[in-house]
């Protein structure tokens, strides 16, 4: 006895025939239909971890609250349409242990002649001409009993990390910093805590040291 659900399935109505071409369509469609399934499933991957070689992500997320800055600065208009990377901005980051915040200057260095009639634009405009830089707040902190340091990140991650791309730190960055380029001003979403950390020293070759990373 027959059961209709098998016959009315995908695989039933296509079940081959010995010997027939249906028969040979029959049996390639599913595989046609299990690969479109398996390249949507890859092209899904978010595109901050995709170029970053010889690293696991670390995984976890936060729902950090929106910080009101004195600008609404666009990471997304700075990092992906015009491919500014995070270390230009963020100069200290491969030398230090904080990334730093850019000195106004830079910021007129192009805002002088770039999209000036922007409000934004005016508003920095505004604090350069009055010789006073935006309060930035701060987003991303640790603890003061936790020695994070940008520098030795970024190597091992970046300028020892055979294949990847000085281009496409910002692949790197979304590790703790999630995706800045899909985003204006910052908000915290990764949970930056110890068991965050300890995920991905552990699935990348990281110091379990407890002095490596408490002072």
């Amino acid at each position: 006895m027959k059961m209709p659900i098998l016959e009315s399935s995908l695989f039933g109505r296509l079940r081959p025939e010995k010997g027939s071409q249906a028969g040979l369509a029959a049996i390639a469609f599913p595989l046609v239909v299990l690969a479109l399934v398996v390249l949507w499933g890859l092209a899904a991957v978010p595109a901050a971890y995709a170029e970053v070689p010889n690293a696991v992500p670390p995984k976890g997320s936060y729902d950090g609250e929106i910080v009101p800055q004195p600008i609404e600065f666009p990471h997304d208009i700075h990092t992906k349409i015009n491919k500014i990377n995070c270390m230009y901005c963020h100069t200290y980051a491969r030398r230090s242990k904080v990334a730093g915040i850019p000195p106004t200057s830079k910021c007129m260095g192009c805002h002088t002649v770039i999209a000036t009639d922007r409000a934004r634009i005016k508003k920095l405009t505004s604090y350069w001409e009055k010789g006073k830089p935006p309060v930035w707040k701060k987003v991303h902190d640790v603890p003061d009993f936790v020695h994070f340091t940008h520098e030795k990140h970024l190597k091992r991650f970046v300028f020892d990390n055979k294949g990847m791309e000085v281009e496409n730190v910002y692949e790197v960055c979304a590790f703790c910093h999630g995706d800045m380029t899909q985003r204006t001003v910052a908000h915290k979403v990764k949970p930056l805590n110890m068991g965050f950390c300890v995920r991905c020293h552990k699935a990348n070759g990281g110091p379990s040291d407890c002095w490596k990373c408490h002072k």
